[in-house]
């Protein structure tokens, strides 16, 4: 029985010695962007402590494993256009989350940090040039009527 204990003891140690191992290697990568997050607080407009604590806040949860990259910000603004009902708008939409696409020219200028992202969608649509028309006769002038011979004395 002692044996026993001893071994399921032991066995405890190492799990627990590989679960220590594995928190502080993910540590260990996230340590260099940590310090590269925190370097950057205080330069910004952000509030520094509020940076310091979202800083924090990442680094706890890439060592539990919750950060596995960055999101496709692209694909979820593409799948938000596909919700367009008309084909015409749902055209528009893609055109100005990919930028510049066939005559549409897309500008985009701001930050977040600045207060907003705005974004500026120009398309350009050539229309056909009229037909020449028929011309219509112009209308004659009426004559001037002429003015009164002077009463003769």
């Amino acid at each position: 029985m002692k044996n026993h204990t001893r071994s399921i003891v032991l066995a405890l140690l190492a799990v627990g010695g590989m679960a220590t191992a594995g928190m502080a290697s993910a540590q260990g990568s996230r340590g260099g962007i940590y310090q590269q997050e925190l370097s950057v607080c205080g330069h910004n407009q952000q509030d520094r402590a509020a940076c310091v604590r979202e800083a924090g806040a990442a680094r706890q949860e890439a060592a539990r494993g919750g950060l596995t990259g960055a999101p496709d910000y692209r694909a979820n603004a593409l799948a938000r256009c596909g919700l367009q009902q008309l084909p015409g708008d749902r055209r528009d939409c893609e055109a100005r989350v990919l930028g510049s696409a066939g005559n549409t020219t897309t500008t985009i200028d701001g930050s977040v940090m600045g207060g907003g992202v705005i974004r500026e969608s120009v398309t350009t649509v050539v229309r056909p040039a009229p037909m020449p028309m028929e011309r219509a006769p112009e209308p004659m002038m009426a004559p001037r009527p002429m003015p009164m011979p002077a009463p003769l004395r």
